[in-house]
């Protein structure tokens, strides 16, 4: 059961300055605000009430990264990662998601699991990828459960635990998340983790090719699990 690690590039979003204009946030952000740099860099990064301009948008969340909100820290991670404003650094990346992990941020914390696992922007360390999908994982964030869940699976980073595999790829699965409902289903399938329960194995991989996942429809027809 071997898959990718997901990594995530949430959609941004400001702090609430209410009543504040474009020109406001923008003055505000010029003498030093963090909140308003970050707010700005949003604006900019989505093209909110002024053009899309990726370079600004790095500008004003370095800015406000650099005086610690934990927000822009991962935003600037992410743009430093896929070079958007600026060239890509993956050493650069792994930096302010760590500074925004550390913080508690479970978005950076997943994506700073996926840069040890996979040895970018850093050495490979299999024990801080477990550690951070952890983190990000009991905050909730459906990607980080199915990292997680595969980390138990594969006996990376910790002991293989099918049972924990299990858990976590269900608590992933029961928010929608169509990769893990897949491997939630050949669990049930082969009896990992958990009793064998073909029935329930139908149900999860049918929901699963539902959301999208091709290779759960071809499960699906491979093994005639309308049958059960």
């Amino acid at each position: 059961m071997k898959q990718f690690l997901i990594l995530i590039f949430t959609v941004l979003f400001g702090f609430q300055l209410y009543g504040q204009s474009f020109n406001d946030i923008k003055k505000s952000a010029e003498q030093g605000y963090a909140e308003a740099q970050y707010n700005l860099g949003v604006m900019y990064y989505n093209g909110e009430v002024t053009l899309t301009n990726k370079k600004q948008a790095f500008y004003w969340f370095k800015k406000s990264a650099e005086q610690g909100v934990a927000g822009a820290q991962y935003f600037l991670g992410g743009m430093y990662y896929k070079g958007e404003g600026t060239l890509t650094d993956k050493k650069q990346a792994f930096y302010w998601y760590k500074k925004s992990a550390e913080q508690g941020l479970a978005g950076a914390q997943l994506n700073l699991g996926v840069m040890y696992d996979e040895g970018e922007g850093t050495l490979t360390d299999k024990k801080q990828a477990f550690y951070w999908f952890k983190k990000s994982a009991e905050q909730g964030l459906v990607e980080a459960q199915y990292n997680l869940g595969l980390a138990y699976y594969n006996g990376e980073g910790t002991l293989t635990d099918k049972k924990q595999a299990f858990y976590w790829f269900k608590k992933s699965a029961e928010q929608g998340f169509a990769v893990a409902q897949y491997n939630l289903g050949l669990m049930y399938y082969n009896g990992e983790g958990t009793l064998t329960d073909k029935k329930q194995a139908a149900y999860l991989i049918k929901k699963s090719y539902e959301n999208g996942l091709e290779v759960a429809k071809e499960f699906w027809n491979e093994n005639e699990l309308w049958k059960y």
